[in-house]
């Protein structure tokens, strides 16, 4: 091992589903071909890491314990075997954890060398952190669009850090998006962020909203967080030829499609992930994609943070993040001297 790195390191643990999160002391694991260690900085909390929490893994069973976080930054220490570890040695990166090992939220992480994106100088720990899930999401979203040409999109948890980047990219690209939320107090913070069309889902004639608007600005690309009815609304109030884009499942409902629905009005059901859509870029993309967010950062795809917590309060974080997911992010800050702590 190098001879800076120690041999053991703290790092959040989960022992069971909806279980507490635990702050051990664990060994520092190790680099296999292909592979580096990061020193990590800081790691956002996402809605996907909270479904994590709760035991839903979308790669076969879970093995507990198993430190969560999927995304975060750092410095890599170390590099495994091959050319891509080697050049990243040393460098600064935004990170995604490997879907079968263990995660961000711990002082050190071994990931593969692809599921690294070297950061600006410019670019800080605590931005870089925010780099991938959502402002990644956000870009394959409107690339997709035009791929379908798709003339205007309908957004569902539009609330969210996720749902603010596309409200913000639609403006640029002049893309008409449909929002829509759940609360009133969601629809009042959608338009003052500049959402021209705001629905709430909770409104007992939204579906009927929502088809007219659909059909009046061709709204034929419908992104589904939710999954669960909310599948079902969205094929109810989709144009003829939609394509119902499902990446996410925040509801803990069952998704049952009215088969009636999508063969009458020939719709499209499509699942998307961002690990899949990635894997299917070279690495010239891959860089491309990451030089276009990294500029984009401090705008379009800005992550506003609300606090952040060190690992040792990571369950006080979780437990801020759940209560009001709308008011900002909670990072969990694994090193305070390159992301300093609120208070």
């Amino acid at each position: 091992m190098n001879h800076s790195t120690p041999s053991t390191m703290h790092a959040v643990q989960l022992d069971k589903p909806n279980g507490q999160l635990t702050l051990r002391e664990i060994p520092v694991p190790r680099p296999q071909a292909g592979q580096v260690l990061i020193r990590m900085a800081a790691a956002p909390i996402n809605p996907s890491d909270l479904g994590a929490l709760a035991g839903l893994s979308y790669r076969g069973e879970r093995q507990y314990p198993f430190t969560p976080g999927l995304e975060g930054s750092g410095t890599v220490v170390e590099a495994g075997q091959g050319f891509m570890p080697r050049l990243l040695k040393g460098r600064r990166v935004a990170c995604s954890a490997l879907l079968t090992g263990n995660g961000t939220w711990a002082e050190y992480m071994v990931t593969s060398a692809q599921s690294c994106v070297p950061l600006n100088k410019e670019v800080s720990f605590e931005q870089g952190s925010m780099l991938l899930v959502n402002p990644l999401s956000a870009l394959a979203m409107f690339e997709l669009a035009q791929q379908g040409k798709h003339r205007a999109i309908v957004s569902t948890a539009a609330a969210s850090a996720l749902g603010g980047m596309i409200l913000r990219v639609g403006k640029r690209r002049n893309i008409p998006i449909i929002h829509v939320v759940r609360r009133q107090a969601q629809v009042d913070w959608v338009r003052r962020l500049g959402g021209e069309y705001v629905l709430n889902s909770s409104d007992s004639d939204s579906v009927q909203q929502l088809r007219t608007l659909a059909h009046e600005l061709k709204a034929t690309l419908l992104l589904d967080a939710i999954s669960g009815s909310m599948t079902q609304q969205l094929a109810e109030a989709a144009p003829f030829g939609s394509t119902i884009l499902l990446y996410s499942r925040l509801s803990d409902e069952e998704c049952i499609i009215d088969a009636r629905t999508a063969l009458v009005k020939d719709l499209h059901f499509d699942g998307w992930f961002l690990a899949n859509w990635i894997a299917k870029k070279n690495l010239l993309q891959v860089l491309q994609l990451a030089g276009q967010t990294q500029s984009l950062l401090g705008t379009d795809l800005q992550s506003p943070i609300h606090k952040r917590f060190p690992l040792a309060k990571a369950q006080k974080g979780i437990d801020s993040y759940a209560n009001n997911m709308s008011a900002g992010k909670i990072l969990l800050v694994a090193n305070p001297q390159e992301v300093p702590l609120d208070g």
